[in-house]
């Protein structure tokens, strides 16, 4: 019968999107399992093969769990504000709400086409304004919060007035930005705009000045992962370090839990490691040295603070605010041209350069507390004030960069030993450097010196033990027009929120999508954008009077806000009076199954598993995760085209003489190849751009042969294979097995599309076990014992797979249980209907058709998995090979229910190992039972 694909895949995609078979409802009486892709951004580009891995993964999972049973909650929606929208936007003028909805569209188009049994009646986009409501939501709780350490947790900011209402700061236990010393008396004396500022340094939602990446061509802020080698991700531009008035969130205060947290998820071990990575936590000492001349103090942070005897220099960050205050005149010069230079330079880029040093020395002297030294400070971009203090001891006798660094600018660099006998032992290269012996330390351990030296520190004064963590404090605003507004206005200079009731603050029209000629973010643009606060309304920024008309936030809410919280969305879409109800939020918990690339190993995951927390601190969720398990899946990687053009000419000369002549590596477009082969079009190649027009070839054998490569799919190396065609050719089905049969999920693996058509023909195998000729034919005949082991095979072995994520040997297995009905030409009922509930979380499109036309009315979405009976898969016999002095000769085939006697009894009567041993007797036999036989002569 012929397998027409295109006819079948329409069919089922158009049932089950009138019928609604994956609707999902919150019947609380099944349990549940909540499967999740990460968010996609959905691009001018659409998708390319090497997009719906993951998702194809995840739909197998989603659908299995529906025939084990389980309310499966499978949704799909679009983080869709975003630069690129708006760059666009800057460009052609069109509006970003419309190329994302067209977009969005063209994501759809290809999603549906594959057969994703996504739920798309819970469908969210960050960017509707009925979504971005309760992300201006929880902005406005984090705002009203502050964390508690004592209980560990964020709490109203109320609780926080009534301390100092009732105790000023006393006793006060709390993340913060400074610490801040009054009186509850001097609380009430203080006037509302000072009590607002007071508030500012304790709040989860802050304003505060910061150091952040900026470009002044695109005019906005950037985070790390988008800017690369000091220029931006999009477009290449320039990207300064420099000091704004920035939100912020506090997720600081949730350094520790979120550390702790990674000990009971199921996740990737590397992707754990990054995390904890990012965290940074270390344990140490703050220690305060003074300068020499009195006049300041500066604090660094240690994990080694029982190497102080050594620290012969101090390095401060370019950034740190002493800096001006204590940099000589005759330094001044040399010091602002190396902070102009790291300005230039993400911090992302300074702590990866780990072996090069650079600095600047300051003119500045401090005193080493111990040793009573007068030693240098120096500024380099080796320091981050992120971490720390922005200020470190240097003991380069004990650390690689600071060695470096003493080298490079003549240091003294002192060792720090325990006893005089190590120090006749100890030699370096440098004739700067010594050994001491502390003395204060003889004989200690590491851990007995370092808990000595902090307990000196805090003896004195000086200092006290601490722990630190690396992660800073996540930048919230973008000077972008295409994201959620900030609800604040301004009154006093001070930030205010606006009511709940205002909700959602909408986005406001703007003649221009660029920064205004003041400076200020493309909102500064809008006509209607100040509040109203008598009234409770937007108003028209002439309106304001700084009585009761203010000027609101004008920066917006940075990509990472949206897809922070979605997956509570999902749970809960339509609730109007809700970010999520509570109940429901409680049934479906956490997501069982996230899957995504490895990219959101910090930022992303980090962000969401923060404001999960807050979200439950705050008694509108139950659980302290987000995401169970997660997969990050690998990545389909395409084979790329390149030619090479001759330098300073338009002449292309072919891969095998290209080595003869100056050329440079150009990517061409794969679909300029002839067929599959190597060989370029060049008259295709011509009339691809118009700077090839005239473009002229040296051949090998008349023909241009290009390079091949194995690399990223993506559509800037021309690389990309669309899975609109694959499915058009091939079928939605093919396409879902091809890509789990290509390796394992989590690693990467080429595209060759020519491997479609053996996947092709297995589809038309199955297809036709169900036919006899062109009609469908099933016979209700008892299977035979051989094709129910066949089946239960399978079974055991699906099962197996599923639980492990090996989707390829999963299609490996479907084909070789094919192969084996095809030989005992099998056509029975009992046999195939459960086949085709196997196989129809990989091919749904095939198995709905399949399962039809045996008769079946409803879909086979959420028919019961087939149970595995292992009493088919008990062997009756065993082939036993036969052995002598380990040598094998023989098998004989004898029941597998006899005991290890009775095989020996029967084996040394068998002719053959009559004949074999003569008049010879066996010295021994060894039986395994269901394995071997070796008689040893």
């Amino acid at each position: 019968m012929f397998y027409n694909h295109q006819e079948i895949d329409r069919k089922w995609q158009k049932y089950w999107e009138e019928n609604q078979t994956y609707k999902t409802g919150d019947q609380k009486d099944k349990p549940k399992f909540y499967v999740l892709d990460m968010f996609p951004y959905p691009s001018g580009a659409g998708l390319h093969v090497g997009h719906p891995l993951g998702y194809i993964a995840s739909d197998i999972y989603a659908r299995f769990k529906r025939h084990q049973g389980y309310n499966v909650l499978h949704p799909v929606g679009y983080d869709s504000f975003g630069l690129p929208a708006e760059q666009y936007a800057i460009q052609t003028g069109q509006h970003p709400a419309v190329t994302t909805e067209n977009n969005i569209q063209r994501y759809e188009q290809q999603l549906k086409k594959i057969g994703f049994s996504f739920d798309w009646s819970r469908e969210i986009r960050t960017s509707d304004s009925s979504y971005y409501k309760w992300t201006q939501w929880i902005f406005i709780q984090l705002f009203h919060s502050w964390y508690n350490k004592d209980n560990d947790k964020a709490e109203p900011i109320d609780t926080l007035v009534k301390h100092f209402e009732a105790q000023g700061t006393k006793g006060l236990n709390t993340a913060q930005n400074e610490a801040l010393d009054f009186t509850a008396e001097e609380w009430k004396q203080a006037s509302e705009a000072d009590k607002q500022d007071i508030l500012l340094n304790y709040r989860m939602a802050y304003r505060a000045e910061t150091t952040v990446n900026w470009c002044p061509a695109l005019g906005t802020v950037l985070a790390n992962d988008e800017v690369k080698d000091g220029k931006s991700e999009r477009g290449g531009y320039p990207v300064f370090q420099k000091k704004m008035m920035q939100w912020s969130m506090r997720i600081t205060a949730y350094s520790e839990r979120l550390l702790q947290g990674l000990d009971t998820l199921d996740w990737p071990q590397p992707l754990k490691d990054a995390q904890e990575y990012w965290i940074g936590k270390s344990q140490g000492a703050s220690i305060t040295f003074k300068t020499n001349d009195g006049a300041h103090e500066i604090e660094v942070f240690s994990t080694r603070p029982d190497t102080i005897f050594g620290a012969t220099f101090m390095v401060l960050a370019p950034e740190h605010p002493l800096v001006k205050e204590i940099t000589t005149d005759a330094q001044k010069a040399e010091v602002e041209l190396y902070i102009e230079a790291t300005s230039k330079k993400t911090e992302r880029d300074r702590m990866a350069d780990v072996k090069s040093v650079s600095g600047a020395f300051i003119g500045a002297y401090v005193l080493n507390p111990f040793t009573n030294k007068e030693i240098p400070v120096y500024i380099s971009d080796y320091v981050l004030m992120g971490y720390g203090t922005g200020a470190v001891m240097a003991v380069p006798a004990h650390d690689d960069r600071d060695h470096r660094f003493a080298k490079k600018f003549g240091l003294e660099i002192i060792k720090v030993v325990e006893t005089d006998e190590d120090v006749q032992e100890q030699s370096f290269d440098s004739k700067n450097s010594v050994c001491v012996n502390s003395m204060f330390l003889d004989g200690l351990n590491y851990k007995e010196a370092k808990a000595k030296i902090i307990s000196e520190l805090e003896t004195r004064g000086i200092g006290y033990g601490t722990i630190n963590y690396r992660q800073r404090d996540a930048i919230f605003s973008r000077q972008r027009y295409w994201g959620e507004p900030v609800p604040v206005y301004y009154k006093e200079e001070m930030p205010y929120t606006l009511p709940i009731s205002a909700l959602p603050l909408e986005l406001p029209e703007v003649e221009k999508y660029l920064p205004t000629e003041d400076g200020d973010p493309p909102l500064g643009n809008a006509k209607k954008f100040a509040w109203d606060e008598q009234n409770d309304k937007v108003v028209s920024t002439d309106l304001i009077d700084y009585k009761t008309v203010f000027p609101m936030e004008l920066s917006t809410m940075p990509g990472w806000a949206g897809s922070s919280w979605y997956f509570l969305r999902y749970m809960n879409p339509d609730n109007q009076d809700l970010l999520c109800d509570k109940s429901i939020a409680d049934y479906w918990g956490q997501v069982d199954l996230y899957i995504g690339g490895s990219e959101h190993a910090t930022g992303h995951l980090l962000y969401a598993r923060f404001w999960n927390m807050f979200l439950k601190d705050r008694g509108y969720i139950s659980q302290e995760e987000p995401f169970q398990k997660l997969i990050n899946q690998g990545m389909i990687l395409g084979t790329s085209a390149f030619v090479f053009r001759v330098n300073g000419t338009n002449e292309f000369v072919s891969k095998g003489l290209a080595k003869d002549y100056d050329t440079q590596k150009i990517h061409v477009d794969i679909s300029l190849l002839k067929g599959v082969s190597d060989e370029l079009d060049t008259e295709a190649f011509k009339n691809w751009r118009p700077e090839f027009k005239e473009a002229t070839f040296i051949l090998e054998n008349d023909k241009y042969i290009t390079e091949r490569e194995v690399e990223k799919m993506s559509k800037s190396k021309y690389n990309v294979v669309n899975p609109d065609d694959i499915c058009e050719e091939y079928g939605a089905d093919c396409l879902r097995l091809y890509e789990m049969f290509l390796g394992p999920l989590e690693q990467s693996k080429p595209w060759n599309t020519q491997g479609l058509s053996g996947v092709y023909g297995f589809l038309k195998k199955f297809y036709n076990l169900y036919f006899d000729g062109d009609d469908f034919m099933l016979s209700e005949e008892e299977p035979s014992k051989e094709e129910y082991k066949v089946l239960h095979t399978l079974i055991k072995k699906v099962l197996f797979d599923i639980d492990h994520f090996s989707f390829n040997t999963s299609v490996a297995s479907f084909m070789i249980a094919v192969n084996e009905f095809q030989k005992l030409k099998c056509n029975k009922r009992k046999i195939l209907e459960p086949l085709a509930v196997i196989i129809s979380p990989y091919a749904p499109h095939i198995c709905e058709e399949l399962w039809h036309l045996s008769g079946h009315k409803t879909s086979v979405e959420y028919e019961p998995f087939p149970m595995l009976d292992e009493s088919y898969l008990v062997e009756d016999e065993i082939e036993y090979p036969v052995s002598f002095n380990g040598k094998m000769r023989f098998k004989l085939p004898l029941s597998a229910s006899l005991s290890k006697e009775e095989i020996e009894e029967i084996a040394l009567k068998d002719d053959r190992v009559v004949q074999y041993l003569g008049d010879q007797k066996p010295k021994k036999i060894i039986v395994v039972p269901k394995k071997i036989i070796n008689i040893v002569c």
